[in-house]
């Protein structure tokens, strides 16, 4: 619980009732008050974080998956990651997921970005590491994770993300963050 004094404009909850909690989601309805006396209800979303990964080789190809996201009802492309374990390692689980998802075994990995993909609604810290080069382990990616698996030119990723097939959160997100670090001449 923060000991700082309340700002001006920070909202006020007055309790948070749990409709469904779940191995993978606590749904909850929070009674807010605004600054100016206002209240209502709002709809609370709270998941397990997830990890997922960059991998970038030599080439400077991008290793997604192509897969049908039943939710949106498309087609997409996506990099590989998944939920973590109670207490697991972001980093653990980021190089787990690339591995059991793709057949590929990044090498060295350091921390991208972090970010709340929702933040007025869900509360679920996603972290994407990037990784530079992996090993193919023979393994033939998890059907039940994606129909194919692709290397994707970095500078073909705009054109996906304009075209409609790079749409997820933690895809766009950690895919400019290194567009970023190109620009700035750090990649």
């Amino acid at each position: 619980m923060s000991t700082e004094p309340k700002r001006a404009s920070e909202w006020t909850i007055h309790g948070e009732r749990v409709l469904d909690d779940t191995r993978r989601a606590v749904l909850s309805i929070a009674d807010v008050e605004l600054p100016d006396g206002v209240r209502f209800e709002q709809y609370v979303l709270r998941i397990p974080g997830a990890a997922m990964v960059i991998v970038l080789d030599d080439e400077e190809r991008v290793l997604m998956m192509w897969r049908h996201r039943f939710i949106v009802d498309r087609w997409v492309w996506e990099l590989p990651g998944g939920y973590l374990d109670p207490a697991e390692d972001p980093m653990t689980c980021a190089a787990r997921e690339v591995e059991e998802e793709t057949g590929w075994r990044p090498r060295s990995m350091e921390k991208l970005v972090t970010f709340q993909p929702m933040v007025g609604t869900i509360d679920q810290e996603n972290v994407v590491f990037l990784a530079r080069g992996a090993d193919f382990t023979g393994s033939a990616p998890d059907i039940n994770e994606a129909e194919r698996i692709g290397w994707i030119p970095l500078a073909d990723i705009q054109q996906h993300m304009d075209d409609g097939s790079i749409v997820g959160a933690g895809s766009v997100s950690g895919l400019l963050a290194v567009q970023l670090l190109k620009a700035q001449g750090k990649l």
